[in-house]
């Protein structure tokens, strides 16, 4: 581990044992998972699982352009710190972070957030150059911090996003975009009622929602249908709310929450009274319930830092595993017939020269008399033909590993385990090509990951016991006016 990675989880540490003791348990449990890891080459031993999340309550609010998410995050906090107009004003992620009283809202680049481990982008510029040769180096035309004297984001951080109306969306863009998702512990999804049809989401149904459905952690995207005031004029809210049912359905969603909302100080005038009351209760209501959401997010957070590593594990048992094994039978198959081939055809060529030179006569070739007069001779092709035949099996099992490795995915999962390297390590020269796990498996590990397991329920557990009392033991103690 390096001195910086140490430096690190340092820091972490004695963060969490300021703000979220209950979490400061968890530390070690991450740790015994990236030993797990660094011995099956899932994970770069200059790496750990714990900084590769975030430890901070994360909101983001992506959507499509001018769907009116930066007023709303001006309105949740209190403060107008992000640009807010009818057309794109921003096309950064922008992430909004707390400032102490007394100093003023400022903007800082995007390398603030790039250089610094305490943020969810921490070296993204890095992960953009992989996607996007030479962007990394403009990470200032992708990201920038802003912050701001709010007690809504005291302790937590808000994303707010670029819109997904271009057709042509950077793949870069898409790469932070899809960091956020992973990352995020709620995901408010916006979309705009005045263009509710199909065509004009169809880049947010792509990203925010085909891609999503299917994820483990699929309850954490909430999806907002913003502006619905405009709908007031016709009094149709229900038809443009159809709409965009049917075309979130259409993009393979079916379920979940969805909510209808607009800004009173940017709404459209409501003349009719009983209409103007209609549309502001049911905004209201929807707005309540997406506010708690995010003012519950901390113990959303506390939940998902340990579900990470129960989603790893699963991930390893159930889909790494079978890969690697898989892939190594496979590799295994084709070394022995490749091996079986070389070695007869040099058996044949040593037999077919040595004949020619009148060195190894046929007729005489199995006698007991000719091979203890030739045996020196004998020995000699036996060790070239070895030395030859053990040449051509370390080539050909490198050759033919490469070759399977670049079909596996050197990103896997949420914490994007290197299954190509994983790969790499069980067909190197050191791991026996006849046994059948993955390097760094075995009974051993398996039953480390089990005792990981049986940890990751105590945590729960002692989560439970902080959030809920299914028991009913807790005894309340009513509080006396002495006043």
């Amino acid at each position: 581990m390096s001195h910086f990675l140490k430096k690190r989880l340092a820091s972490l540490e004695n963060h969490l044992n300021k703000e979220n003791p209950a979490l400061l348990e968890v530390l070690p449990t991450y740790y015994k998972m990236d030993k797990l890891l660094y011995r099956t080459g899932l994970l770069h031993k200059e790496s750990s699982l714990a900084s590769r999340i975030s430890w901070w309550p994360l909101i983001s609010v992506l959507g499509t352009f001018s769907s009116g998410k930066s007023t709303f995050i001006n309105d949740y906090i209190g403060v107008d710190i992000q640009d807010t107009g009818n057309q794109a004003v921003d096309d950064k992620f922008t992430v909004v972070s707390y400032r102490s009283a007394g100093t003023a809202n400022q903007t800082l680049p995007g390398s603030a957030l790039d250089a610094d481990p305490r943020f969810p982008f921490f070296r993204i510029s890095r992960e953009i150059e992989k996607v996007a040769k030479g962007e990394g180096k403009r990470i200032e035309s992708y990201l920038q911090l802003r912050t701001a004297n709010s007690d809504k984001i005291k302790n937590r951080i808000l994303i707010d996003s670029p819109g997904f109306d271009a057709d042509d969306q950077r793949t870069s863009t898409l790469r932070i975009t899809d960091h956020i998702l992973d990352l995020s512990d709620l995901v408010l999804v916006f979309f705009d009622a005045r263009h509710p049809e199909p065509g004009a989401m169809q880049d947010t149904l792509e990203h925010l929602v085909s891609r999503t459905v299917a994820r483990t952690d699929a309850s954490k995207f909430t999806y907002v249908l913003n502006q619905i005031d405009t709908a007031a004029k016709e009094d149709n809210s229900e038809a443009v709310v159809g709409a965009w049912q049917r075309a979130i359905a259409q993009a393979g969603l079916t379920a979940g929450k969805f909510y209808t909302i607009y800004n009173e100080a940017a709404s459209v005038p409501i003349e009719d009274d009983a209409l103007r009351e209609r549309f502001q209760r049911k905004r209201d209501a929807d707005l309540g319930e997406i506010h708690a959401r995010m003012d519950e997010i901390e113990v959303q957070r506390n939940y998902r830092i340990v579900s990470v590593l129960e989603t790893v594990g699963n991930e390893l048992e159930n889909d790494i595993l079978p890969q690697l094994r898989k892939a190594k039978a496979k590799w295994r198959r084709h070394v022995l017939i490749g091996d079986g081939v070389a070695l007869g055809l040099l058996i044949a060529a040593a037999i077919g020269i040595m004949s020619t030179f009148n060195l190894w006569p046929p007729a005489e070739i199995f006698s007991t008399e000719w091979i203890s007069a030739n045996w020196l001779d004998i020995a000699g092709v036996s060790v070239g033909i070895a030395i030859l035949a053990l040449a051509f099996h370390f080539w050909l099992r490198g050759n033919l590993a490469r070759r399977i490795a670049r079909k596996l995915t050197p990103k896997y999962g949420q914490l994007e385990l290197n299954l190509r390297a994983a790969f790499l390590k069980t067909s190197g020269w050191m791991h026996s090509i006849f046994t059948p796990e993955p390097a760094g498996w075995g009974n051993g590990p398996a039953k480390r990951l089990r005792q990981i397991r049986e940890t990751l329920a105590n945590h729960i557990q002692s989560l439970n016991d902080l959030y809920a009392d299914p028991s009913g033991k807790t005894i309340e103690v009513e509080k006396v006016d002495v006043s």
